[in-house]
């Protein structure tokens, strides 16, 4: 039923904030036939978190009998457009390595031009991946007597998240845009966790699957790990360890236990990567700071010294009480006890609040801030300067004194032989 349920996530890739990924393929299963289901719960409403009670439950048949992914995603099927492996060689010019944007493990990413349908009009950019003939995303399109595996997505321009944070040749995110991303990137997780019919957990969160469309908005990609959520009375998926070293949870990586909770500490880790500028893995860097979250502890979010752990190519353009809550949300989701983490959707109510506080600070109220905290680390300086420097005096006093003394008796031992 998984292998299934892969095959059909990926006829609809989810866009963040409830919405639909535009993807333009299709994998149709000869020798199954299903009878049509009602439409499956996937509307767009900011508070449809569905308890995961109700969740496990909730189908269009008997209570005992919940609705798996592929029936929920069945009827969408016919919304989505069919390629011929022949169309796509051609939107590509026969997968022209120039044209290559990426790649993965399951396969290579081609910029390509789509034709319209009904063959008039203007062709629009699409992202078109070539799955590998041994690859495990079972998106399959049979075509010309011969099997083809690959798809065709919704292009984005602005590449990755990933691009703009560590990249130094692209331009600096403004601490505007990367609050937009922390936002739009919560809410895509706490649609995949508590606003449809069946869990989600995409397992595999990171920078570099979360890509950015013209105005930076950010949506998921790359859903070849996701899993379908513990249904009822389980309270998780046992599944071999997979993912990306330094974003999987410690306690799934120990367990092999997989909940939604394993995405929130990985969100964790992303939102001190925005927030640092840096991967939360560096083996450059000094020992002390190649592992990002123990770097980062260094410097609590209370502490006047938190303003170091900022990315430098923000140049102070940002509000320092709205990133010290967003340093104490980001610990809360990697608390070391996943029951204790928050769910995504309390991340996104968390985020939208520092949000709208951080848009009624003007720019120079960012400066006013780094300042305040320049001022607080200053007197504390000249305080230890100054007691060095009279520690200093003393010694240097009692030494005068002592060499004064050696001198005197030195000089009376002289005088009293030039008597004798």
């Amino acid at each position: 039923m998984w292998q299934a349920w892969r095959k059909l996530i990926n006829l609809e890739k989810l866009l963040f904030k409830g919405k639909k990924m535009k993807c333009f393929y299709h994998f149709r299963d000869k020798s199954r036939t299903r009878v049509q289901k009602s439409a499956p719960v996937l509307k767009n409403q900011k508070k449809s978190y569905i308890p995961e009670t109700e969740r496990a439950t909730k189908s269009s048949g008997p209570a005992t009998a919940p609705r798996t992914m592929p029936e929920i995603y069945e009827e969408k099927a016919h919304n989505l457009r069919v390629f011929t492996f022949a169309e796509l060689r051609q939107a590509t010019n026969n997968f022209n390595r120039l044209l290559k944007i990426g790649e993965g493990g399951f396969g290579c990413v081609y910029k390509g031009n789509i034709k319209p349908v009904d063959g008039k009009g203007e062709p629009f950019v699409a992202a078109i991946k070539k799955l590998n003939k041994d690859g495990s995303q079972d998106t399959v399109l049979w075509m010309e007597r011969e099997v083809y595996r690959g798809y065709s997505c919704e292009y984005m321009p602005n590449k990755s998240l990933e691009d703009h944070l560590f990249n130094r040749a692209l331009p600096a995110l403004s601490w505007d845009r990367r609050l937009q991303i922390m936002l739009g990137a919560s809410q895509g997780l706490a649609y995949l966790h508590e606003e449809l019919e069946i869990q989600v957990i995409y397992r595999d969160f990171k920078t570099s699957n979360v890509l950015l469309d013209n105005d930076f908005n950010p949506k998921l990609s790359d859903f070849g790990l996701a899993r379908e959520g513990p249904t009822a009375g389980q309270t998780h998926v046992s599944t071999a360890v997979v993912g990306t070293y330094g974003y999987a949870a410690p306690d799934y990586i120990e367990t092999g236990h997989l909940t939604s909770k394993s995405d929130v500490w990985s969100f964790g880790v992303v939102l001190y990567e925005i927030l640092t500028g840096r991967r939360s893995l560096e083996k450059d860097r000094p020992k002390s700071e190649q592992k990002l979250l123990d770097w980062v502890k260094q410097y609590p979010a209370d502490s006047r010294k938190f303003g170091t752990i900022m990315d430098p190519r923000l140049e102070n353009q940002y509000s320092l009480s709205a990133a010290r809550k967003i340093a104490k949300l980001a610990n809360s989701c990697l608390v070391k006890s996943a029951k204790d983490r928050p769910k995504m959707s309390k991340v996104v109510e968390t985020l939208k609040h520092i949000v709208q506080v951080s848009v009624v600070e003007s720019p120079t109220k960012y400066l006013e801030d780094v300042e305040d905290s320049a001022e607080e680390e200053k007197p504390e300086k000249k305080i230890g300067i100054s007691e060095s420097a009279k520690r200093r005096m003393a010694q240097l006093a009692k030494i005068g004194e002592n060499v004064g003394g050696v001198s005197r008796r030195r000089f009376m031992i002289m005088q009293r032989a030039k008597l004798t």
